[in-house]
Parts: C-alpha cells; structure tokens; sequence
C-alpha cells in the first residue's frame, strides 16, 4: 500500500477542563471503529474512557496525561491527540500543540468561552495552529450555540462563523443542518451510528438561509470566483466545492474557524464534524515546519515532509511503562526505519532504533517503519522530552517547547526511611516527564522540594508515587528560606588564646563590620605595619564566611555584612593559620549582636491576572498577605495586578486565587528580593528557633 501523506491529519483535541474532550474522543474511536463500546468518562461501568488509561484519571474523571491514537475517517488517517484541559497540566497541552498540524476546540454551549480556553486559544495561536470549533453539550440546559460562536469572536478575536444549526435545543436536540449543502443530518440507530439524510424542516428554513448567507460572505473575502459566483448566481446556486475551498483557505491562514455543534455525550453531530477535519484542518504538506541547524549558527531551515531526505524526528513527550521507556516521536522529515541508526542532537549521542509502535492511548501495535508526517512511539531510546533524532549525519534541533516556570512548591518526605530509594526513583522519572515538574533537596532545610503548576498537579505526582511505586510520603510546606542581616556599624576586637601542652593557639582580631546593600559579603583588609603577617590574612577572611553561614537569630545565613580588619596581635609560635580563623569567628559573633542584626524573608514579585471583574477580589488578597500592590492595568476586560508579597504568605495561593474569581484568574510569582521580617513575626521565628534549639532540633 503506497503511502500518502496529503490523505493524514495530525489534531488535538483542546478546550476548558470539563468541555467533554475526552467523552469527544471516545465517540471519534467510536465511529471509526477503533472501539466498539462507547464508556463514558464518570461511568458507570467501571471501564472509563479509552483515552483516560490512567487509573487516577478514571477515578478523578479528568485527563492528565495526553494521550495519543490513530484512526481511519473514510480513507484519511487522523493521529489524535486528547490533551488535558486543567490549567495545571498547562506542559501536556504545550507539548501536545508542538507537534499538532490543526486542533478541535471543544466549547461548552452552556458556559462558552471559559478562562481555560483563552489560555488554550493562546497556545493555539502561538504554534500557530489552525482550528474548527465544536460547541459540545447542545443537549443541556440553556445551550446556545449561536452565543458561542459570538463569544468566539468577542472574547478571543477569532473569525467565527457557523457550517450548521442545532435541530432543536437541550433536550429536544435531534441532529443539525449543514448551511453548506442545505440538508439536515439526523443521528440514528444504536449509538446515533446511522445517518439519516433529510430536508431542513419548515421553520429552519429562513434562519438557515440568513446564516448560509453570512458564511458564504465570510468565506468569499479568501476567494475571488466565489465572491464572482455569488454575485452572478446569487446564493442558493454556488458550487458547494468552492465554498469548502475558500474556507480550508480561510483556516489554513489562520484568519477563519468554521463552527460545528452538536452533543457528544448524546452522540450527535460527531459524523460531520471529522468530515470538517478532513475538509478543513491541514495535512502534514500544508503546514511549514522549521528546524535550527546546530552546526551553523541555529539558522533556520525549513523541513519537508518526503521519504527521501534524511530524517529529522522530535521526542514530544516520554512514558515509562512496564517495558522501559516509551518516547513519542513526531517525524517532521524522511522516515524512520527498524534497525536505522540515530543521532540525538542534544545529548550528542548515537543510537539505534529496535522497537516502533503504533499507540492507540495504551494498546499498541508493532510497525516496522515510520512514515514522514507521522506520529509513532519508539521503545527504549534513552533522551528527554524535546529531544531531536537527526538521521544522514544532519545536528538539527526543532525549536523547543515554551515551558512555563513552576509556580508553587511543597516539602516531601517518605513515611518510611526505607522508601527513600523509590521515592527518588519516583521523581527521577517524573520530572524527566514534565519539564514543569522540579526536584531539589534545599541545602538550608535538607527537605526535598517539589515544585509544580498548581496543588492538583503535585497531588497528581504524590498518588503517582504512592500508587507506582508503593512510596507513601508526607507532605508538608516548605520552610521558607530566610536569611540575617545588620543594620549599623559596630567595632570588634577579639583575642583567641588556647594553651595546652606544646604550641597553643593565638590571634587578635580587632575592625569593625557594617551594612552593605549590594552584595552579601565584602573583606576590606587595612591591617597596617603587620600587626597581623600577610600569610593570616586569608585565614581571617575564611573565619569571617565560616561566621556567615549561621547567624545568631534564627541561624540562617547572614547577607550584606562588610568586614574590616584593621589591627591584630600575633605570637611567633602560636599564631597559625586555625588560630586566626577561630579569632576571626569570635570577633564576628562579637560585633554582630551590637550592629543590631535583622531578619530578612524573600519577597516575591507576584502578576495576578483575570477579568476586569474580580479586580477587588485580586486587591483584597494582596492586602490580606502582607502584600504591596505597585501597578495594576485594565485591558480589553481583563486585568492585571502586579505587586510584592513575601513568599512565606504565599502557601496555597492558587486554591485561595481560583475560589474567589471562580477560577478564571491565574498568577505568576518569582523571586524579587529580600526584605525585613515586621518585628511580630520576627519575635515568633526566634522563638520557634530558640525551643528548637532547646530540643536539640535547630539545624
């Protein structure tokens, strides 16, 4: 069987969490018979969608992770990929839309444009993705396609037109017209399988006919002979080909999204809308992909889907199953053949190709090759997620994913000291996973912190670890890393003196420290006529940074001390190079409790943003956490905070943020500076300090 590349789609499936993306899915394996039993996402079966393979997204009935499948639509091959809609796996959906040609955007007809599909829409058009949209749940309560389709335009600036009109609404829903070739489409039989083909009704008839008159003006503006057939033949008499035509123009272009309706969960309107992804959404041909060629300067060069060129192939996302590491591949040029031998651009490294599958979410079936165009999983290559293959001695790199900072961290430590082997196997394989999944054990604390998107992600890890790894673990709120400081000059003036049998220790130490503001420490040496010799300088120096590490406060570290020496004493046998350290340590510790030392807490520059709406909500939490507001703008109803609050007020900021502005603000916060503890809460951290201490526990 040739292969041919024009008859692929590549496509997502993206939208707000709670859309139906995955209850989409599982009706698209449906019709073409990849299955043949449709499950739904909550159900009540017990099986859950095919799409959802992972236990805890069954359970939790959301998607987590994507998942990929291959399907036949009349004689087209789609490679659909079921993202996640929950803001937390923001990674998935990035990676996802990396290696996607054109995407389903899944709206809800009750609720519209939701916060989740404006962040989607973002993505979409960062990758520059062309789109359809789907208006889902046209069976519920105050459904409105129409309204939809409006907010499409209003809220996210996209050039929205409907190709049908719902039959009936909520749960008089019976199918929908097609405003192309002016038929109505009725779902029947078991499971809406059997298409039934019939004339719009009576009372559809003019408001078919007004909307079929917008689209074709609409889809007229990217072909001149439509626009010619219009006006000489008027619209009931154009050729339907040109009307599909100047639309797949208008999307591939990005500047027209053709909207479809319907109800998934009622199995209606799914049949038309895969012919709109083969009429509408790019093959592999139409879409231009790039890659940097490493060996000249990153320049830019342009791929090309044909058997015969050398393969250039990226690694967009990494599972590891029961049989090792599965990485899957989209090839952006030539072909990718068992046995072939690869270069993996970014770790430099050689390797040959043994295994090839092709996934349908998590069964899999063995290919000997893989086509240009298309999407495939290869076993037991070891890279990491974004990693290039190059074949015929090629150094390409795709251009990478755009991987957003992580934004909220917890400590976590194994309930038994036995699972610490699993628990670091566990995060090793994780954030191998998910560039937004971060691990490091905090030098201060010695806690293992890790850092994520939201709560919900790092809950996601935490059962993951417990579940894969039988590794239970406690999870708490970091410590925050505070640091010590002086505020005014004081003198020091130190004698160390130790005699025991033999040489004894000697060195006087006499300067003074005070506050610097730009950097956390500076040694000024103005010993004159060698009261201390030059060969214990640097010893005195080593003795003021060993004092640093720990002040007297809380025992953190101390930031912005300058120190000077300015006389010392000395013994010809019993000064050396441990005397003067110790001296310089005492003479440290001397000055530092009479320069009236501080606290200091990072404070974390923090961007709030959401509707124009919840502006006060946003005000109102700043306020409650110690926070400073410094600007705050009003765009196009949206509205962005920025301002400074110190990170230990920040704990569980993103269930707080999302509660009170109905989810549909998000944040933003990295480090800004250190700033001074208010006395109240100074008070408490030398208390918990000082009990600690008496207990044995300060660190």
């Amino acid at each position: 069987m040739s292969f041919d590349i024009t008859k692929v789609r590549n496509i997502g499936i993206s939208a707000h969490i709670d859309s139906g993306k995955t209850t989409l899915s599982e009706r698209i394996l449906f019709y073409c018979n990849k299955i043949h039993q449709i499950h739904e996402v909550h159900g009540k079966d017990g099986v859950g969608a095919v799409m959802d393979n992972m236990e805890l997204e069954r359970e939790r009935g959301i998607t987590i992770q994507s998942a990929a499948t291959q399907v036949q639509w009349k004689d087209t091959t789609i490679n659909l990929i079921d993202t996640p809609g929950h803001v937390d796996f923001t990674v998935e959906v990035e990676r996802s839309l990396r290696v996607l040609d054109g995407a389903i955007l899944v709206l809800c007809a009750v609720a519209g444009v939701q916060s989740q599909s404006i962040t989607v829409d973002r993505q979409l058009k960062r990758y520059h993705v062309p789109r359809i949209a789907f208006v889902n749940k046209c069976d519920r309560q105050g459904a409105n396609p129409l309204r939809v389709c409006k907010q499409l335009r209003e809220k996210l600036g996209l050039n929205s037109y409907m190709v049908e009109l719902p039959i009936g609404l909520e749960d008089k829903l019976q199918g929908v017209v097609d405003l192309i070739a002016m038929k109505a489409y009725y779902f029947e039989g078991k499971d809406g399988v059997d298409v039934r083909v019939a004339e719009i009704p009576a009372e559809l008839v003019d408001e078919a006919k007004a909307k079929r008159e917008e689209l074709l003006d609409a889809a007229s503006m990217f072909d001149d002979s439509l626009m010619e057939d219009i006006m000489e033949n008027g619209y009931d008499n154009v050729d339907q080909d040109k009307i599909i035509a100047a639309i797949r123009k208008g999307t591939l272009a990005e500047q027209f999204v053709a909207v479809y309706c319907g109800s998934a969960h009622m199995n209606k309107g799914i049949q038309p809308l895969l012919d709109g992804v083969i009429r509408y959404l790019p093959n592999p041909t139409e879409v231009h992909n790039y890659g940097l060629d490493l060996d000249n300067n990153e320049t830019q060069v342009e791929l090309f889907n044909v058997a015969d060129k050398p393969c250039v192939a990226l690694a967009f996302k990494l599972d590891d199953g029961q049989y090792g590491q599965l990485t899957y591949v989209r090839i952006y040029q030539g072909k990718i053949v068992k046995g072939d031998e690869l270069f993996n651009t970014r770790a430099q490294k050689k390797f040959k190709v043994g295994r090839i599958v092709r996934m349908n979410s998590a069964a899999m079936e063995d290919i000997n090759e893989g086509q240009p165009g298309d999407i495939i999983a290869l076993f037991g290559v070891d890279c990491a997620s974004g990693d290039t293959f190059c074949g015929g001695g090629l150094n390409y790199a795709m251009t990478s994913m755009f991987v957003p900072e992580p934004v909220i961290s917890e400590a976590i430590t194994p309930v038994n000291k036995s699972d610490a082997a699993n628990m670091s196997k566990a995060l090793n394989r994780f954030t191998k996973e998910d560039p937004t999944f971060q691990t490091y054990v905090d030098p201060e604390s010695n806690q293992t912190i890790i850092k994520g998107m939201g709560e919900l992600h790092l809950a996601v890890y935490v059962e993951r670890m417990k579940r894969e790894y039988k590794c239970e673990v406690v999870v708490s709120q970091p410590e925050v890393a505070y640091r010590e400081s002086i505020t005014q000059r004081a003198d020091f003036n130190y004698t160390h003196k130790k005699q025991t049998g033999g040489s004894g220790q000697y060195g006087r130490v006499a300067g003074f420290m005070e506050p610097i503001s730009d950097k956390d420490y500076e040694f000024v040496d103005a010993i004159k006529g060698g009261a201390i010799p030059n060969e214990y300088i640097p010893s005195c120096d080593k003795g003021f940074k060993k004092a640093l590490e720990k002040g007297s406060l809380i025992g953190a570290p101390v930031v912005g001390v300058r120190c000077t020496i300015n006389d010392g004493q000395y013994h010809p046998v019993d000064s050396s190079d441990i005397a003067f350290q110790t001296a310089a340590i005492g003479a440290f510790r001397e000055g530092y409790s009479k320069a009236k030392p501080v606290i200091l807490e990072p404070i974390m520059k923090v961007q709030l943003a959401g509707p124009a709406e919840f502006q006060g909500n946003m005000f109102g939490l700043i306020n409650q956490r110690r926070g400073v507001i410094i600007d705050s703008s009003d765009e196009a109803g949206n509205s962005t905070v920025n301002a400074e609050v110190p990170l230990s007020e920040m704990f569980g900021f993103s269930t707080i943020l999302r509660s009170s502005t109905q989810g549909k603000a998000e944040f933003t916060m990295e480090f800004e500076k250190y700033g001074k503890v208010p006395n109240a809460v100074a008070d408490e951290l030398i208390k918990t300090y000082a009990e600690k201490r008496k207990a044995g526990l300060a660190k």
